[in-house]
């Protein structure tokens, strides 16, 4: 079913792909054979989207559908030429559409791709669908491609063949199309013949494309009836269901529909970890299907700023493919579609921002997603757990984004743990209460750089002599997001590292005001005129049992390593001048107590209140002279 195409001599030209298209190329010449079927899934999808595009623009302009009343994508295979054709009749596109869409990668996490893929020796087809690539998948087993293609509304004289065998060059040019919509043509490599066969890429739309929402026509190959000299001509006739998956209930839907749909909405390659379907009827009629991934792209901590969001439908009309107004930033990881009856079919994203029913069909989208996030947690945590380790950091955000459902998004947190039970486990705010002794009110945990930093922060000696259990928090967004959450279940959320420390009991308390002569000791004097540019205060520590020095920050202030982090991005903080808790117990306090040169002196000093700034993860102002310090030090050691 080749296209008709008068090809006018006019010029060709020859182009060099982007330099990043050139090697995601190449990686799929050279390297993914693990899963080479799904070149077909990725046409297909790519050719139900044009139908879909096509649909909605046609609302406003319904020449656009040039007489052609039915969307559809034919698929034919040509066994003599070794080809496999993919035509659909949708939106089509211009010759600058085609330059911009097929020579390069406009998408920020391609470097990434490209990084990842060079580091897998087991590199697969897995990573493709996660950063926009999917037609080149074609090139896993066409050793040439050709794509015919005119743009709906334009003239037959303005089409476009391009052509290119995957080295880095394509040619472009103009070429006679009777029909409008695109084309493509795969030229089959000699070691992917098993696709050359009519029979196998049936196959292959019923595994993989059986749910799209329009007809996928193939040829159906008649046998000649008894007393027939030949059988009759082939027809075409659809191979798939063409129902849009989500209208139908949910008892008439398999898993595998619900997994094969995932992976056509969400171009991703791996199953979903869990979805949920709903139909809602009432004052607002509309659909949601809602999937979690199993995966996260490489870039999603830097997606902030890209369009994320759901596909928007309107009584079964594609409108958009990535509503943001149906999600917040923190739930941008939520693929699925949502399909309206209310919402009218011309709707802007404009128009959605100031839409009222959608703000409802937000308010139900972000529950749903929340509910079933919670229903992961409570009955599959080996799922969940795989959830937290990909989208954690993710949904996190949402503590800060939005406080209306902040107690749904607490009870889905999980941390690390001091406990000796928990080592080994990812710990919910819940548990931690549930272990909580009688008589203790807050919720204790420590912001570190990383799992060994907080691991071993000195600020951690009182609470493990004590028995208490303190949450580690080494996510770089968890500084942050802790300044938006101070309570759950009735219980203060505190920093072991911020602000006074009191575990003493009643009988401890007392005996520590029948000692309040301590507090007058010379050496915290000493101390703090040494220290007086740099720290606001010294005193002794309750907090210390194994370590000589902390620092103590206000409750207000940013940990060390956030400060650190944000100086390195460019943002200018005020200065903070923390506390320097010492532990007087300390042999390294009392040989420092003994000094009697005021040089050597403030050489301890300011030695004391360094090793606490790195063990903060903060970073010294005077590396240089710290090491001069320590070497000061060590040589007049006997």
């Amino acid at each position: 079913m080749t296209e008709k195409t008068k090809t006018r001599k006019a010029k060709t030209e020859k182009h060099e792909f982007q330099a990043e298209v050139r090697e995601v190329l190449n990686l799929m010449i050279h390297s993914l054979y693990s899963n080479r079927e799904i070149f077909l899934r990725e046409l297909i999808s790519n050719a139900s989207d044009a139908c879909d595009k096509l649909r909605f623009e046609a609302l406003q302009n319904e020449a656009l559908l040039g007489g052609d009343s039915e969307l559809k994508i034919q698929v034919d295979v040509d066994e003599d030429a070794n080809q496999v054709i993919v035509r659909d009749n949708g939106i089509g596109m211009s010759k600058q559409d085609v330059v911009d869409n097929i020579g390069t990668i406009a998408r920020s996490g391609t470097r990434k791709f490209l990084e990842s893929a060079a580091e897998k020796e087991d590199f697969d087809a897995k990573l493709i669908g996660q950063f926009g690539v999917g037609f080149y998948s074609s090139f896993i087993v066409a050793d040439k491609v050709t794509m015919l293609t005119r743009a709906a509304g334009s003239k037959s004289s303005e089409g476009v063949r391009w052509e290119s065998d995957g080295t880095g060059e394509y040619t472009i040019g103009s070429v006679d199309l009777p029909n409008q919509g695109t084309t493509v043509i795969l030229h089959l490599r000699e070691d992917a013949k098993e696709f050359n066969s009519k029979w196998a890429i049936r196959s292959l739309i019923q595994k993989y494309s059986d749910h799209i929402g329009f007809p996928i026509y193939m040829k159906n190959q008649p046998m000649a009836e008894e007393g027939e000299e030949k059988a009759p001509e082939p027809e075409w006739e659809a191979v798939n269901q063409s129902s849009a998956l989500w209208t139908l209930q949910k008892s008439e839907i398999s898993s595998d529909e619900y997994q094969a749909f995932y992976k056509h909405v969400s171009h991703d390659f791996e199953d979903a970890l869990s979805w949920a379907h709903n139909h809602v009827e009432g004052s607002q009629n509309y659909t949601s299907l809602l999937y979690v991934p199993s995966k996260a792209p490489m870039d999603m901590m830097m997606q902030r700023d890209e369009r994320h969001g759901l596909r928007l439908y309107v009584k079964r009309v594609f409108i958009m493919d990535a509503a943001e107004q149906l999600l917040p930033h923190y739930l941008r990881f939520v693929r699925g579609v949502v399909d309206s009856d209310d919402l009218p079919l011309n709707v802007s994203r404009e128009l959605l921002q100031e839409n009222a029913l959608v703000a409802k069909i937000r308010s139900a989208v972000i529950r749903r997603s929340l509910d079933l996030l919670q229903r992961l947690a409570n009955n599959e945590a080996e799922k969940y757990n795989t959830f937290w380790d990909e989208f954690g950091n993710v949904l996190k955000e949402g503590l800060a984004e939005d406080p209306s459902n902040k107690d749904k998004i607490a009870k889905l947190l999980r941390f690390s743990s001091t406990a000796e039970a928990a080592k080994e486990q990812r710990v919910s705010l819940e548990d931690y209460v549930s272990r909580m002794a009688e008589d203790q009110d807050v919720i204790w945990y420590v912001t570190a750089e990383n799992r060994k930093a907080a691991e071993n922060s000195p600020h951690l000696e009182i609470f493990r002599k004590k028995g208490i259990e303190v949450l580690l928090m080494s996510d770089r967004i968890d500084e942050w997001v802790m300044g938006y959450f101070n309570e759950f279940d009735g219980k203060k959320l505190r920093s072991i590292a911020k602000g006074d420390v009191n575990l003493d009991s009643k009988e401890e308390k007392k005996a520590e005001e029948d000692a309040k002569d301590e507090e007058k000791d010379p050496l915290l004097k000493r101390l703090s005129d040494a220290l007086t540019d740099e720290v606001s205060e010294v005193r002794a520590s309750k907090r210390l049992t194994e370590s000589a020095s902390c620092l103590v920050l206000s409750e207000q202030e940013l940990a060390m390593h956030m400060r650190r982090m944000l100086e390195q991005a460019g943002q200018e903080l005020p200065d903070s001048k923390p506390k320097l808790e010492v532990n007087l117990d300390h042999p390294l306090l009392k040989q420092i107590s003994a000094v009697d040169s005021d040089e050597a002196f403030k050489d301890w000093a300011s030695l004391l209140f360094e090793q606490a700034v790195l063990a903060e993860g903060g970073h010294l102002e005077d590396p240089a002279g710290f090491v001069q310090r320590v070497n000061r030090l060590m040589m007049s050691a006997h």
